[in-house]
């Protein structure tokens, strides 16, 4: 019967430790350094990446193409956000032929941590007040051009 409670308590023990352990979880791209050190400038373009890399994380959407492969890694403890472990980004630049201009590498150093300030937004332009916003269209939809099918038009 002794050892009975005895196995019971360690058994309890060992699932309350477990409970408590750290989750990891890997996100996005899978770093593989001798993958990523073998993009080489003036040697490979865009097909050739792909090829080695696969598809990238995103790209670029202005200037010259980019691709981004952005690797992070998360630890947290249960009931705790999660907290950046590891985090590795490397964007592979292209010239307008598609070859590779650089392949430059960053990592947590250069992670920014934003904080919301409140519960609202800040925008540009000018603050609008409740009541503006109940009324501020009142008259302005098909005021535009004669005969646009507003009022008083066709």
């Amino acid at each position: 019967m002794r050892k009975l409670r005895i196995g019971v308590i360690l058994a309890g023990t060992a699932a309350a430790l477990a409970g408590c352990s750290s989750i990891r979880e890997q996100r996005g791209f899978v770093v593989d350094p001798v993958l990523m050190s073998a993009v080489q400038p003036g040697i490979d373009n865009q097909r050739s990446v792909e090829g080695t890399l696969g598809r990238p994380t995103f790209t670029s959407q202005y200037g010259n193409p980019t691709w981004y492969y952005v690797s992070s890694t998360t630890g947290r403890r249960p009931f705790v956000r999660p907290r950046i472990q590891a985090h590795s980004v490397l964007a592979v630049k292209f010239d307008e032929a598609g070859n590779v201009l650089t392949a430059e590498r960053t990592g947590i150093e250069d992670v920014v941590y934003l904080t919301p300030e409140g519960a609202t937004t800040p925008t540009l332009g000018r603050e609008r007040g409740f009541l503006e916003d109940l009324f501020g269209n009142i008259g302005t939809v098909g005021a535009g051009a004669p005969g646009a099918g507003g009022p008083g038009g066709p």
